[in-house]
């Protein structure tokens, strides 16, 4: 029997009986490890994405598969980090609680910012107006606009006598304006601690309503993370307070919640999504970006094909940026040592 129907008739049934059925499926391993840290005491729940995997692209494996159709309760960013995993929620999950913490109230989200050199966008307005049309986009768990496509917001001008070059920056014409997994909302919301610590509170009083033979473990749990995610921010913010203002380019645009949470700003984007390979017009503009303002240092993230950092900047330093937690021990400590490991690394790069 499911816990979202137990929720229902909670009276009728011993408190033990809801302890022994839950089940607890989520999508990324740093949410997997906020709900680890809520399920501290209890139980621990089963990961679908695995951490060397791209949660853009990944194919499950029938064991995550498995986990995902025995799950009572899941929680996940949603399927503009997800396309491809909506399908499985909606049936393998049909009968579980599921919690899209992307669209939960709580959730600050910003846009996507545009082009290689993020045009026009200022991520200090971060948060600002966006948590009311937040909840308006997704009064039905989605973001309309989520996969259109608006090839007519680019510039279709190409040289035509580089005939290959053309060819090839159509096939990424739409790279500058979007990620190919949903108009609007950046999805890596987790970057941001602020976010987080919020999903813990909503992670703990959703497990408490399908749980409440542990609901008093839940919130303690929850309550204790206040002083760890304070501590956090500390460390963290005293680690880059010395690099701030030193100019830099990710591989792709992935730490925008992060920089803005700790007062720090990328120059460009290799590419505008790991999915996806940047154009040659995209990689003369971060080349040309990188001249033109300096940048230290290139970072590239585990496992990543480093050929574009050559080609675009041979003569800068390169480092590596890990916003999944690649290799990071999971579990209640994940989430804290991958946003540190973010700082170690940017620090170590940007101050030698």
């Amino acid at each position: 029997m499911r816990l979202k129907t137990l929720s229902f008739i909670a009276a009728a049934l011993p408190l033990s009986a809801h302890a022994q059925d839950v089940r607890v499926a989520v999508d990324i391993a740093p949410v997997h490890s906020l709900v680890s840290l809520v399920m501290e005491g209890v139980g621990a729940p089963d990961l679908i994405v695995p951490q060397t995997a791209s949660p853009h692209d990944h194919s499950m494996r029938p064991s995550e598969a498995r986990a995902l159709d025995q799950a009572d309760v899941v929680f996940w960013i949603g399927p503009n980090l997800t396309p491809w995993l909506e399908k499985s929620v909606d049936t393998l999950a049909a009968d579980a609680l599921v919690v899209n913490v992307m669209t939960d109230p709580s959730t600050n989200t910003m846009p996507f910012r545009g082009g290689a050199t993020f045009e026009a966008h200022d991520h200090h307005d971060h948060g600002a107006g966006h948590e009311d049309d937040h909840k308006d986009e997704h009064a039905d768990g989605h973001d309309e606009d989520g996969h259109e496509d608006h090839a007519d917001t680019h510039d279709e001008s190409h040289d035509e006598a580089h005939s290959d070059e053309t060819h090839n920056d159509e096939a990424h014409h739409d790279e500058d304006h979007h990620d190919t997994h949903g108009e609007g909302q950046d999805p890596h919301v987790w970057m941001d601690p602020d976010n987080a610590q919020n999903w813990v509170a909503v992670i703990a009083a959703t497990l408490a309503e399908v749980d409440p033979a542990n609901k008093a473990v839940y919130l303690q749990n929850a309550s204790n993370a206040a002083s760890r995610f304070a501590q956090l921010d500390a460390d963290v913010r005293a680690r880059l307070a010395p690099i701030k203002g030193i100019p830099f380019v990710v591989s792709h645009d992935a730490y925008h919640y992060f920089e803005a949470h700790f007062d720090i700003e990328a120059v460009g984007a290799i590419a505008a999504s790991d999915a996806q390979s940047p154009s040659p017009k995209r990689l003369v503009e971060i080349r040309n970006t990188i001249e033109q303002t300096q940048a230290k240092c290139v970072f590239t993230e585990p496992a990543e094909n480093r050929d574009w950092i050559s080609a675009v900047a041979p003569d800068v330093g390169v480092g590596e940026l890990d916003p999944i937690g690649f290799d990071v021990p999971l579990g209640p400590d994940h989430y804290f040592e991958t946003i540190r490991a973010l700082s170690v690394s940017l620090a170590d790069c940007l101050s030698d």
